[in-house]
């Protein structure tokens, strides 16, 4: 049996923040990216246009009904047979990870429209706000306040998701454990590590979010809290 090193952690400091670092640029980028796509999309998939809602919702449909994994593949691999060239591995990744994102999202968006009461439409329309308008000022900002807890969950599933990148050789957090621990042959205190990182990262993030929560939840909505 192999005796556990704890000494290579400092010694490989600097290439762990590496990793957490570019882990943290994919995660952000997937995010943000994710989430203007699914503002995009779900505003499709409550048009009243049956063929835009269509294809928003085969959209959807198709990147929640496949494996991230193989949307990695075939961005990575698949495009370049298209014709398509894709810059980089890390260019892909956060291509793949940010369609997904905004699949996921998109849902996550119709779902806090459709939780306003018609009525909110309405008293907007009745103050002379075309509907448009009257989305726009009224009913999104109220989705956007509602559908908070759901956002964070994707944020931080986003998180633990773009170590699945390292699979086409991008160097973030998981893939830089998997070569220390091959260079080392410390394993387990070199992957115990990297899940204390992900642990950290991911449970600062929901805490800030769940903050959020809070300071824009609307009235009545955080029940006894």
């Amino acid at each position: 049996m192999v005796e556990m090193d704890w000494s290579i952690i400092p010694e490989y400091f600097d290439a762990f923040m590496r990793g957490l670092t570019l882990t943290v640029e994919i995660a952000v980028i997937s995010i943000i990216l994710g989430f203007i796509g699914g503002i995009l999309i779900g505003m499709l998939r409550i048009s009243k246009n049956p063929f835009v809602s269509g294809l928003s919702s085969i959209y959807v449909e198709a990147f929640r009904g496949t494996p991230l994994l193989i949307q990695i593949f075939l961005v990575y691999l698949g495009l370049p047979q298209l014709g398509i060239e894709v810059e980089s591995a890390l260019v892909a990744g956060l291509i793949a990870l940010s369609a997904n994102s905004a699949a996921y999202q998109a849902e996550i968006f119709r779902g806090g429209v459709q939780s306003i009461p018609k009525g909110q439409m309405e008293a907007a329309r009745s103050l002379g706000m075309t509907h448009n308008q009257s989305m726009a000022n009224v009913v999104i900002p109220q989705a956007l306040r509602n559908a908070l807890p759901a956002y964070t969950n994707e944020f931080i599933t986003m998180i633990k998701d773009s170590s699945l990148v390292m699979t086409i050789g991008v160097l973030e957090l998981t893939l830089t454990g998997k070569l220390i621990s091959a260079e080392t042959a410390q394993p387990f205190v070199v992957l115990i590590f990297v899940a204390i990182l992900y642990f950290i990262l991911t449970f600062s993030t929901s805490r800030v979010l769940r903050y959020v929560e809070k300071r824009f939840a609307i009235p009545g909505m955080m029940g006894s809290e």
